[in-house]
């Protein structure tokens, strides 16, 4: 068997933290690719050397003196390697890093520094070999992966070397140079090593016992999630879950391979499997809830509006046009509603206006700000007679009141909007009549 395993910066954090680490991976000799992640905070007020690092970088762009930073960051790596007893010296890398930021190398390669050094580290440590991924990782003039590329010289590579340690975050970008993914995209790095080798599990490690049935911010101690589908997760995530980088789920979806949220603090908790499907009945009829605030809805009046052939598309044109997208459009016979992001619109909501009276010479428009989109996503419910029937009720009797209604047509998720000051009260409500109540 053949498992990748990636671990996330709170897990690498500190000589402590590395030593949980190794002692998971040499427990189980199948874990054989492991992919770090940067250095992440060892208490709250720390600060993550990836911010560091771009701090860092961001001085030596503006000709500041960044010296005192940069030996910040090697006391932080100089703490992990005495921690661990190892005989290892990264000055000779931290002085092609100096000379790289004075000669503005770009916030790319500051940025990937991180996981770069973890790596080296972590493969002394392992014994494991060490595979720089800017030689096997390669992005399109689009910023996309280049997937044949990738996986072809990738896979060439981990067929021949039995265990190795593959920094997470960066690759090499069309001008040869270090390009990054979005902030989290070690996850990725793990997804495309285990699609790479074939793996038969991916395990993403992180400082939680899995995917939870709601945010620990809003619910106290919620429900562990213990198998969850990639469209459901993909739903989830969409609407605000954050445990995994959503990117991270298409390399090993194509492969079947599933995905296990574990925690490196409780190696004992089997965490979260995320698969492609499952006949596992859920626990609860619902799977998750997610959601976010700030969010404006335009409702467009129109008569007759749906005998009209295109008036959805010169609606949807008018927000095009000022480069606002929208996040749902539910409508009835006479009205249409558009749902946008009220940061990113109203700067343009003028201009938007301007656009719609022109285009569709609506009856009238209303608009609605400081409202939140709630998630209710779940395979369950597809089996299950009135699960919109016990949602509402629930929000009625929190006294919440529901701005809109928008059921997918997959029967995966109900999408309900309310105002910002009933967020919170509305997930809690939800999460009360299918988990509190059903334990």
């Amino acid at each position: 068997m053949k498992k990748v395993v990636k671990f996330g910066g709170s897990s690498l954090a500190s000589a402590e933290q590395f030593k949980k680490v190794g002692n998971i991976i040499m427990s189980d000799p199948d874990r054989k690719y492991v992919i770090p992640s940067a250095p992440g905070k060892r208490f709250t007020k720390d600060t993550k050397v990836t911010d560091l690092l771009y701090r860092c970088y961001e001085a030596a762009v503006s000709g500041e003196d960044f010296s005192e930073t940069l030996n910040q960051i090697k006391e932080r790596y100089n703490e992990i390697i005495q921690g661990l007893g190892l005989d290892l010296s990264l000055d000779d890398e931290f002085s092609v890093i100096e000379t790289s930021f004075k000669n503005k190398e770009g916030k790319d390669y500051a940025a990937s520094r991180g996981e770069y050094l973890n790596g080296i580290i972590m493969a002394k440590y392992l014994d494991y070999e060490f595979i720089d991924p800017v030689n096997y990782i390669f992005f399109s003039e689009n910023g996309r992966l280049n997937q044949e590329k990738t996986y072809k010289n990738l896979g060439k590579k981990l067929a021949k070397t039995e265990r190795a340690v593959i920094p997470g975050f960066y690759g090499c970008g069309v001008d040869g140079k270090v390009q990054t993914f979005s902030r989290g995209g070690s996850d990725v790095t793990g997804s495309i090593v285990a699609k790479a080798v074939i793996a038969d599990i991916y395990e993403n490690w992180t400082d939680v016992s899995g995917v939870l049935v709601a945010d620990p911010r809003i619910i106290e101690n919620p429900k562990p999630i213990d198998t969850v589908t990639y469209k459901e997760l993909r739903e989830l995530s969409y609407m605000g879950a954050s445990v995994l980088h959503e990117d991270a789920i298409f390399p090993v979806r194509t492969e079947g391979i599933p995905i296990n949220i574990r925690n490196t603090n409780r190696p004992e908790d089997k965490g979260t499997f995320i698969v492609e499907s499952t006949c596992v009945k859920p626990e609860y009829t619902i799977t998750g809830i997610a959601g976010k605030k700030g969010f404006v809805s335009i409702t467009i009046e129109k008569d007759m509006m749906n005998s009209q052939v295109g008036f959805g598309r010169k609606v949807l044109e008018a927000f095009e046009k000022e480069g606002v997208s929208f996040e749902h459009m539910p409508s009835g016979i006479d009205t249409l509603t558009v749902f946008v992001h009220q940061d990113e619109f109203q700067q343009k909501e003028q201009a938007v206006l301007a656009n719609l009276h022109r285009s569709v010479h609506p009856d009238a428009i209303e608009m609605e700000g400081d409202l939140s989109l709630v998630a209710v996503v779940g395979r369950g419910m597809k089996a299950t007679r009135g699960t919109a029937g016990r949602i509402f009720s629930a929000l009625a009797h929190a006294n919440v009141n529901v701005k809109m209604i928008d059921q997918g047509s997959s029967e995966l998720n109900i999408i309900i909007g309310v105002q910002d000051k009933d967020f919170e009260t509305a997930i809690k409500a939800i999460y009360d009549i299918f988990v509190t109540i059903r334990l």
